[in-house]
């Protein structure tokens, strides 16, 4: 007898990985994914080759100078937010403003739940004394972009993960799990290989539900766990469900954080989180 379960979760698996199906970025990322590469590439040579797209410009110059990264005066230009923040970080707002019209259009309140977390992340990833606190930031921003991708290209899916997060008081990640046989996790792992993000980030959109299994960079992993958890807490913007999520103490550990590090961060992003949600393009 044809395991009918077994074999929808194989089709969806294999729908959800077309590459051909995948949102399409901006042509100048591969342009400057190929000058990054090149040692003698300036960042001058690099941020002339973004401004050639005035409105991704504006979007990039926009979220770098929100509350989320923290800059005290104001970044002027892209070869500036290069050179302060990084390659990686200027790339993941690329992609993150890029994927965020359909991030509008299939989810609504996803976009405010991904800036409150990169918000998050910027906070507890300086509280725990990390260095490039953006970059933490950037993997917050991005740890829900599988819940795009299942949302614009398996409409009817997503509306059966919805459906079953009200019916049976799931989670979305849990329902996730029941619909389709695995979770935005996964989609995350196989987007953030398909655009080239490096491991740090990659491993964080990964391991951001299960912290404690991130086998390299595990404080990221741990940050993205604890930003998700207060965003939701604060109930900032939606993640596809009303629940409050399970905090694994792992995570906690890890940071060497106690309850009351956590009251301080929540009491900093909600200072912050008024701006941010003006933050729409």
């Amino acid at each position: 007898m044809m395991d009918f379960d077994g074999d929808l979760k194989t089709v969806v698996k294999g729908e959800i990985l077309q590459v051909k199906d995948l949102p399409t970025l901006p042509h100048v990322l591969d342009k400057v994914t190929k000058l990054v590469e090149d040692p003698d590439a300036s960042s001058e040579a690099i941020a002339k080759v973004i401004s050639t797209d005035q409105v991704l410009s504006a979007k990039v110059l926009k979220m770098v100078n929100s509350p989320i990264y923290g800059f005290p005066g104001r970044i002027s230009s892209i070869q500036h937010a290069l050179v302060l923040l990084g390659f990686n970080v200027v790339r993941g707002i690329i992609i993150s403003t890029s994927v965020f019209d359909m991030m509008v259009q299939a989810m609504h309140g996803l976009w405010e739940h991904s800036l409150g977390c990169a918000t998050a992340c910027n906070i507890i990833a300086r509280r725990a004394g990390f260095e490039d606190p953006e970059e933490y930031a950037v993997a917050g921003l991005l740890h829900d972009l599988g819940k795009v991708v299942t949302a614009v290209q398996l409409p009817d899916l997503h509306k059966a993960v919805l459906d079953t997060v009200q019916s049976r008081d799931l989670t979305y990640f849990q329902a996730e799990k029941a619909v389709l046989g695995f979770g935005h996790d996964r989609i995350n792992a196989w987007l953030a290989r398909h655009w080239g993000l490096p491991p740090n980030i990659r491993e964080a959109m990964t391991r951001h539900h299960a912290p404690q299994l991130a086998e390299f960079y595990k404080p990221m992993s741990c940050v993205v766990h604890i930003g998700d958890f207060l965003v939701r807490l604060l109930e900032f913007g939606n993640g596809g469900d009303d629940q409050t999520a399970y905090l694994r103490p792992e995570a906690l550990i890890e940071l060497k954080f106690k309850m009351s590090d956590l009251d301080k961060v929540m009491d900093e992003m909600t200072g912050q989180l008024l701006e941010v949600s003006d933050l729409t393009f």
